[in-house]
């Protein structure tokens, strides 16, 4: 086996790509590049009925949301069905494999004779052994010979070791009755031509592993090292579906969770650094190992989510920031933003990404920023423009207007203007938010006026000033 780790990542192109393989493949990346090694994506495509395009485009799209870089080129499982086909066809030259001309009704039978008396329904073929001349002139399939007596352990990182008695394996077909390779086959075929070092997966293929380990030993293969990672569950203990809430990963992207966050809380879903709950990529690719992956199913929560995607926003680079959230309006199918207010969210995200959660929570709270005059006050905001209000936005103007455009100047002038009136800043507040956003509730005043600056500025505050 190489000295170099290499993991893969194979979802099945029938689908969106679930949050559940999302978590998988994040763990596959994160051992790979935590190890100096090599990422791969590999895509299941063999079931040529329900492998779409559209299908893998969406896995694509969900891999580069979330930011899981792969190596090199993406394979294609189907494009290799000719050697899948050679190895089985070797394994039959060599013994290891034999052709079963069973038909289904007499697999069927023999089944339900077993049951009958009480036996095992494992398929034994009384072709395993038979002379190739008696092979009849009819369609067959190639099943592999698997070890009937001993164990077979199955050494894995997080579920310990598992033995499984090899009695209990069936002879599995590896070549359909038309020549087709089975998946089982493609699988153990690919990750050995890919170098794969590590099978990083869902606990559900466990029991698979003991099946295609009987290729590996057959073919004198290297077998990697096993992972079978616990499922996630919604909150009521259940496998996650649509009943929970959304499930895959474009999804989140479409909500307005930010990639980051996505990464930090997958990471946490069923492996844990001490009691670290906010990391970043640099660390999770240095903290991650087998070790700290627990057996038990995780439980999606989505507070616990929300909360990590707050403190990712809060620490996010503001122009990796605004290019993300160009990526959200493009999910949603909405406008790209124009250079000027991107140049004002720019310089307002220092008071916008603050305890906002998600991309619409930051969204709502820049609402200043996308509103154009003349700004209409929300009900709630219209309170704050009676016509006293009014009357104080209209002296108060003239002298922001020669104000020095900074935080202390600002401040100096509404603070010497509301003692001259003899009133509290919070009675001059609820009008200049409602003058400035149309909204109750905004980032601070003085940070609004920064950012739209002393032209925007002075002239929302004269067109709330004026009588209705």
């Amino acid at each position: 086996m190489s000295g170099t780790v290499v993991t893969r990542f194979a979802p099945s192109p029938t689908g969106f790509l679930h949050i559940g393989g999302a978590r998988t493949a994040l763990f596959n990346w994160l051992y790979a590049r935590g190890n100096g090694g090599k990422f791969l994506l590999r895509i299941e495509d063999t079931d040529r009925e329900r492998s779409t395009p559209e299908a893998t485009a969406a896995i694509l799209q969900g891999m580069e949301w979330l930011g899981l870089d792969h190596d090199g080129e993406v394979y294609s499982q189907f494009e290799s069905a000719d050697r899948h086909a050679a190895v089985a066809n070797q394994l039959l030259a060599e013994g290891k494999a034999y052709k079963c001309f069973a038909t289904q009704d007499e697999i069927a039978a023999f089944r339900e004779a077993a049951r009958a008396e009480g036996k095992s329904t494992l398929y034994r073929s009384p072709w395993r052994d038979a002379d190739a001349s008696t092979h009849p002139d009819a369609p067959f399939v190639v099943r592999i010979k698997a070890p009937q007596d001993g164990e077979t352990v199955i050494r894995d990182q997080v579920q310990g070791d598992v033995t499984i008695k090899n009695d209990q394996l069936d002879d599995m077909i590896l070549l359909r009755s038309d020549g087709s390779p089975v998946y089982m086959l493609a699988v153990v075929v690919d990750d050995h031509d890919m170098g794969v070092t590590h099978v990083i997966r869902g606990d559900d293929h466990l029991n698979n592993a003991a099946r295609q380990m009987t290729i590996y030993n057959a073919m004198g293969w290297d077998v990697p090292v096993w992972a079978h990672i616990p499922l996630i569950f919604g909150g009521d203990g259940k496998k996650l579906s649509k009943r929970h809430g959304a499930t895959g990963a474009q999804e989140y992207q479409a909500m307005g969770y930010p990639a980051a966050g996505m990464r930090n809380y997958l990471a946490r879903l069923g492996w844990s650094h001490g009691d670290d709950e906010f990391f970043t990529d640099a660390q999770a690719k240095e903290w991650f190992d087998f070790d700290g992956i627990g057996k038990a199913p995780a439980r999606f929560d989505f507070k616990k989510l929300e909360n990590l995607c707050g403190q990712h926003i809060a620490q996010s680079d503001d122009a990796a920031l605004l290019q993300e959230l160009q990526g959200y309006l493009q999910s949603n199918g909405e406008q790209t933003l124009g250079e000027a207010t991107t140049v004002l969210l720019r310089n307002g995200m220092y008071c916008l990404k603050d305890r906002a959660k998600t991309f619409p929570e930051l969204i709502e709270k820049a609402q200043f920023i996308f509103a154009n005059r003349p700004i209409a006050p929300d009900a709630k905001a219209s309170k704050n423009l009676d016509d006293v209000s009014r009357g104080i936005l209209n002296e108060l103007t003239p002298q922001l207007q020669n104000a020095s455009w900074s935080r202390d100047g600002l401040e100096a002038v509404t603070n010497s203007f509301a003692q001259e009136k003899d009133i509290k800043f919070g009675k001059m507040a609820g009008p200049l938010r409602a003058a400035l956003a149309g909204r109750a509730v905004t980032p601070s005043v003085f940070d609004m006026m920064l950012v739209l600056g002393r032209e925007e500025t002075i002239a929302r505050l004269q067109d709330a000033s004026e009588p209705t």
